[in-house]
């Protein structure tokens, strides 16, 4: 796996891209004739179109009934509180200001990027919702990749980006690094298993070190899912010996919040090498080899609290 090397932004001269005021107003072209048509049969209202000011494709703003919208079924669940909060926003203000993103699905439509104000609505008893409709179905998995509305954990965004995959093996033979973009980070894939197989599990103190090891598969999306299902079950063979170390450690009366991360770190092998690729099986390997013969009484109070820095993210 070679480092991919980090290239400058070339800097655009101020007003150089995309369209002009004037020239975001066209005539829709048929395509999207037809997707209005639909709107209004399905009993939305379209209230207007025009054409994206960055890349010129068209969008439909429209009003659709609340009960024919859902989330894409592959992305996170929604926070309760983010929702509450944002039901006493749109209470406070009297309005509805944000248009939701939706693709249109089998004659209802998924929402890749609004599902919390979405549920905020519904649980408002709103009857309808403005949205921005764009034409192509498959930009769905593009929106949520750049979703914004609430900051993903890892918990989140792992279990988002393997359930994306799963939808996405489903429609062909496509290759599982075809989707780079999508899915941002290969680790996302392997973690997403793990945490579909064990909730709690502190995948924040592997993440380091999958960064390195863990790359993109150039298979088609049902093996490599295979195979993310074998270096997830690694990786949980592995935090099985972790957590009984981490738990003889606190037997001796350690106390950190950085036990885990801590003897992660410890049993890495990689963690000073300057090499540009690694096995992920050799590594594994070695990892949970080193971890079952990890020697607590070796490890001093003091060496915990040189460890520590920013808290490790967790679920």
């Amino acid at each position: 796996m070679a480092l991919k090397k980090k290239t400058r932004r070339k800097k655009m001269a101020p007003g150089s891209q995309g369209l002009a005021p004037r020239e975001t107003k066209a005539a829709p072209a048929e395509e999207v004739r037809k997707l209005a048509e639909q709107v209004e049969a399905g009993g939305g209202a379209v209230l207007g179109s025009y054409l994206d000011p960055f890349g010129g494709k068209p969008v439909l703003l429209v009003a659709l009934p609340l009960d024919k919208i859902e989330p894409t079924p592959y992305q996170r669940d929604a926070s309760e509180t983010h929702v509450k909060r944002l039901m006493k926003v749109i209470e406070k203000i009297g309005r509805f200001l944000d248009p939701i993103l939706v693709v249109r699905n089998n004659g209802t439509y998924w929402t890749p990027n609004g599902n919390h104000r979405l549920q905020a609505l519904k649980k408002l008893g709103a009857r309808s919702v403005t949205a921005l409709l764009i034409p192509e179905a498959e930009l769905a998995f593009k929106i949520l990749a750049l979703n914004t509305e609430k900051a993903h954990n890892l918990r989140e965004k792992s279990l988002e980006t393997i359930r994306m995959a799963r939808a996405l093996a489903q429609s062909g033979n496509i290759k599982e690094s075809d989707f780079a973009f999508e899915f941002e980070e290969a680790p996302f894939l392997t973690l997403g298993v793990c945490y579909e197989q064990r909730p709690r599990f502190g995948g924040g103190a592997y993440q380091p070190v999958l960064r390195r090891i863990d790359d993109f598969l150039e298979m088609p999306m049902a093996r490599a899912l295979r195979e993310r299902e074998k270096r997830a079950a690694t990786i949980l063979e592995l935090d099985g010996v972790v957590s009984e170390v981490v738990q003889r450690l606190k037997d001796r009366g350690m106390t950190s919040p950085y036990l885990r991360p801590f003897v992660v770190a410890r049993v890495n092998p990689i963690r000073f090498s300057k090499a540009a690729s690694f096995d992920y099986d050799e590594v594994l390997g070695k990892m949970l080899a080193s971890a079952r013969r990890f020697n607590v009484d070796k490890v001093k109070q003091e060496d915990l609290v040189r460890a520590g820095g920013p808290p490790v993210e967790e679920d």
